[in-house]
């Protein structure tokens, strides 16, 4: 290029373009264009209420899944022991007086139960022909089950232990009260000789 200039220079040529003669526009690279992002939309998972139970059905019935409500403890507040035995009415009563004053009350062994605040108590005159007891005072129970069902399960619980020797009657006898109070005493529980909540649980029975 610097030859050229030099030599128009020298022999006095001219650069400009002839009349009529048409310069070509000096052409510019064309932009880089950048497409501009594309955003899709999230698609989000509709919020459960915290605290509900979304339920599936199957062929199999009724399932909780996803979100669960908390976790109630499964057993209400159970009265102690001692403040049960102060509850229980040792005077008797005749059936009519039972009924009007409690809605459950059964028959086992040979004689009659009410049942109140999470114990059996012996229902004292409910049926004179009916009237006797092996143990006169609460017997705790769990799972609904009746006075002899709640003692056959802790025969069965201390003799599997080794504290009770004699059969499975489902009697609260004088063996069954020794071995219950042996092992209340090993196990670091009150030692009341009869069944009660912290018994029951210390045995695993629940």
């Amino acid at each position: 290029m610097k030859c050229l200039l030099a030599a128009t220079a020298c022999f006095g040529f001219s650069m400009q373009p002839a009349p009529g003669q048409v310069t070509p526009a000096r052409i510019s690279p064309a932009p880089t264009v950048i497409p501009a992002p594309v955003h899709h939309p999230v698609r989000r998972k509709p919020v459960q209420p915290a605290g509900t139970t979304r339920i599936y059905r199957s062929n199999n019935g009724v399932a909780p899944h996803a979100v669960r409500a908390p976790v109630v403890a499964a057993r209400p507040p159970v009265m102690s022991y001692a403040d049960a035995f102060q509850r229980h009415h040792r005077e008797r009563h005749d059936r009519a007086w039972w009924r009007n004053h409690y809605t459950t009350i059964v028959f086992v062994g040979g004689g009659y139960y009410y049942w109140d605040v999470g114990y059996w108590f012996p229902a004292w005159g409910y049926d004179p022909l009916y009237d006797s007891y092996d143990y006169d005072g609460p017997i705790y129970t769990y799972g609904n089950l009746l006075p002899d069902q709640v003692i056959l399960n802790v025969q069965r619980a201390l003799l599997q232990l080794g504290y009770y020797a004699g059969n499975l009657t489902g009697s609260l006898g004088p063996a069954t009260r020794a071995a219950l109070s042996a092992y209340q005493q090993d196990a670091g529980l009150t030692v009341t000789g009869a069944i009660d909540a912290p018994t029951v649980e210390a045995l695993g029975l629940y």
